[in-house]
């Protein structure tokens, strides 16, 4: 049987105290939504429709985009309310998910289970047990144990809201049967709302199989209210990544401290000490070392390399025995090949730091080619930049230049060059020569230190 999906979006959030809709707000850096609509994205489903309400413009805008169909509930009169409005680019022959936009950590397992029920006709509710029910929904069984509806807490009576098992608003349902059950909603409630919970009497009524499937874990159920909530299940996904990457070998110094934000692959014995940030897609070959405060994004590690506190990796390649900081920052096109270093205060854009060579301190290499064993003196910089264009320095392989030297581009320097410490290098430097252009020392007497002028 094929299935759609429609991932509800629509609310507010006024608890969150946000200019900003609450399913753009953030867990591991990705949004409420963006996590639920990956989980769905993952059984494949033949149709996706996202129902979105408060903020409208903002939700549409969400960045990356998402492969849906945008639907608008544009009065908020509920859940029941707001799976209606998707219910046009429904086919009937399709089995019906329906998700909340704010419970980022649901899982593709999870939906799996909901989505496959025995039964293809029955209705299939995702349920939790909660220690704390206040606020939600109660199951309401019979003496058979079997499902017969849903009370919302501000309908719920004292013995009803004793019930620990609650609705966590997720479920799946046969598309042809739920359109009549929509037409048949009321509005006759506590909240003066058409909700999408009554649906669950009229199958009932109906004679349709309720099957509850229970989640065993009320974090990846939960949805998001407020920012404390917010809070609790960043510290809770964070766990759960920290607790996959030990299971993968790898040793955490302080498990609580270190933050997943994207896809992480580490090869064996790799050590991350605290604080460190792995964002997007990163990858950490055998033996790799991150220091305290560290920043990797969309990058790859080769084996061996150490990378010391407080280094800041976006969108480099690092190959295999490099080393990298303190304070170190490689920016986008940044690519050290083997045993290359990249020292303290050490920023590299766009450029080529080649085998063994080394820009050890206080220096910035942008738009550059560097060969083999090259050695950058402190506070070298590559001049790549002439107000409305880049251009591009090369370094012949075993050349070394001096501290403090200015590199301004386009030139090229040979292999095995020597340039002088304090060089301002406007032309191409020889093969295997000494190239110097700063003046002879002298010395000016009775010359005098310029003072600020009093105001």
């Amino acid at each position: 049987m094929k299935c759609s999906v429609i991932i509800l979006a629509a609310g507010q959030g006024s608890r969150m105290r946000s200019a900003q809709p609450k399913v753009l707000h953030k867990v591991a850096n990705r949004t409420l939504l963006h996590h639920v609509f990956v989980a769905a994205h993952g059984l494949n489903p033949d149709k996706t429709i996202i129902v979105y309400g408060h903020g409208g413009e903002q939700v549409l805008a969400h960045q990356p985009p998402l492969d849906a169909i945008w639907v608008e509930q544009a009065e908020q009169l509920g859940t029941g309310h707001a799976v209606a409005q998707a219910m046009p680019d429904i086919d009937d022959s399709h089995k019906l998910l329906i998700l909340l936009g704010d419970a980022p950590l649901i899982s593709t397992e999870i939906l799996q289970t909901l989505i496959q029920p025995s039964n293809q006709d029955c209705l299939s509710l995702l349920t939790v047990d909660l220690e704390n029910a206040e606020g939600y929904g109660r199951i309401i069984r019979n003496a058979e144990n079997s499902v017969q509806a849903i009370v919302e807490h501000k309908d719920a009576d004292a013995t009803q809201r004793q019930i620990r098992e609650v609705n966590t608003g997720m479920m799946c349902v046969p598309a042809k049967r739920l359109r009549g059950w929509l037409q048949q909603l009321k509005n006759s409630n506590a909240q003066g709302e058409y909700y999408l919970t009554d649906i669950i009497a009229m199958a009932v009524a109906d004679g349709v199989k309720i099957e509850a499937v229970k989640a065993s874990n009320p974090q990846q159920v939960e949805g998001v209210n407020d920012r404390l909530q917010l809070a609790s299940l960043e510290r809770y996904y964070q766990s759960m990544k920290a607790e996959e990457l030990m299971k993968q070998g790898v040793t955490l110094r302080d498990p609580a401290r270190i933050d997943i934000r994207g896809e992480v692959s580490c090869g064996q014995d790799v050590v991350l000490d605290i604080n460190v940030i792995l964002e997007g897609k990163v990858t950490l070959g055998d033996n790799v070392l991150v220091g305290p405060n560290s920043i990797i994004r969309n990058s790859s590690i080769g084996a061996g390399t150490v990378i010391e506190a407080n280094c800041v990796i976006e969108n480099a390649e690092v190959e295999n025995n490099c080393s990298i900081g303190p304070f170190a920052r490689l920016r986008p096109g940044a690519h050290l090949m083997n045993g290359a270093k990249a020292g303290n205060f050490v920023e590299i854009k766009n450029a080529e730091i080649g085998e063994g060579s080394k820009v050890n301190h206080l220096s910035y290499i942008g738009d550059a080619i560097l060969g083999k064993g090259v050695n950058i003196g402190a506070g070298t910089i590559t001049c790549n930049y002439d107000g409305a264009n880049k251009h591009k320095t090369i370094i012949g392989d075993n050349a070394f230049i001096g501290s403090n030297s200015q590199l301004v581009a386009p030139v090229t320097i040979g292999h095995g060059a020597t340039i002088g410490a304090g060089t301002t290098l406007t032309t191409n430097a020889e093969d295997e020569a000494l190239t110097l252009t700063r003046s002879k020392q002298k010395t000016i007497s009775n010359w005098t230190r310029p003072v600020k002028t009093k105001k």
